[in-house]
């Protein structure tokens, strides 16, 4: 993105006007850290690795690019054809549902951890998406948002949703809703036992499941093992019952799935 922004375009017309092709913009990866919307909350901007990037860019333009401005910008570029978007950090919910009315043909969508009011949000425009075929989650209930890609989006194969709370709702959700599933990540969550075994015997198309360093179960859980002996790539490693200094009485799932220096 940066070279197609602030390299490419300059080299001589031929290549300006290659540059501004909707092909080019299919693939929209935006910097991890953008300006935010609100002067609020620039007390972290000295911390954005992307700066030079970000200057640069309004140097050129002339113009003053926000979170939401920048998605915008970019997003028209793509002239409907983006197929793969990562957002910002700090993305905003009129950015999310610019990018929900422009991408029809959208086909993976990442939400970074930091975006957990995007998280809580995004349920509502998944029936834009029909192509849908991957999304990454940050932090984030499930439950409310898997009956919605089962019901709109019929192609879809990958699910990412690290360090979030498993339990029987949300397993029975994905099971129910998303049987046909290949591809998922609940790295870092926090298991009902049982909510696992639902999956494991619910899933069967899973080819990759990646539920490493999480809480719930143990790594050499036989029946755990056992039940993932037909996923070709499986893993568990690192997962325990329970941090040892932590009372099992004294779990509270809320504070697993949004503290997240508990995971750091």
């Amino acid at each position: 993105m940066e070279s197609l922004l602030l390299d490419v375009p300059f080299v001589c017309k031929s290549w300006y006007k290659a540059s501004r092709e909707p092909q080019c913009w299919e693939h929209l990866i935006f910097p991890t850290f953008i300006k935010p919307d609100d002067i609020d909350d620039i007390w972290w901007q000295p911390e954005i690795p992307d700066r030079g990037f970000i200057e640069r860019l309004e140097m050129t333009y002339q113009e003053n690019l926000s979170a939401t401005a920048f998605v915008k910008f970019i997003v028209n570029r793509s002239c409907g054809n983006a197929t793969i978007i990562k957002l910002p950090d700090g993305c905003t919910e009129e950015a999310l549902e610019y990018v929900a009315n422009e991408c029809p043909r959208l086909k993976g969508l990442a939400v970074g951890s930091y975006n957990e009011f995007i998280n809580s949000i995004i349920v509502k425009f998944i029936s834009k998406w029909k192509n849908l075929e991957m999304l990454r989650l940050g932090k984030y209930h499930l439950k409310e948002i898997i009956p919605e890609i089962g019901l709109h989006c019929n192609n879809f194969i990958w699910l990412a949703a690290p360090y979030t709370y498993i339990g029987k709702d949300e397993a029975s959700a994905l099971v129910s809703s998303l049987s046909e599933l290949k591809y998922l990540d609940l790295h870092g969550g926090d298991f009902e036992k049982e909510a696992l075994v639902m999956i494991l015997q619910g899933c069967k198309q899973l080819v990759r499941l990646d539920i490493s360093q999480s809480f719930g179960f143990d790594d050499d859980d036989a029946e755990i093992i056992e039940l993932a002996s037909h996923i070709p790539a499986f893993k568990c490693e690192g997962s325990i019952i329970a941090p040892d200094w932590l009372d099992d009485d004294y779990i509270d799932h809320d504070d697993l799935v949004y503290d997240s220096s508990f995971f750091d």
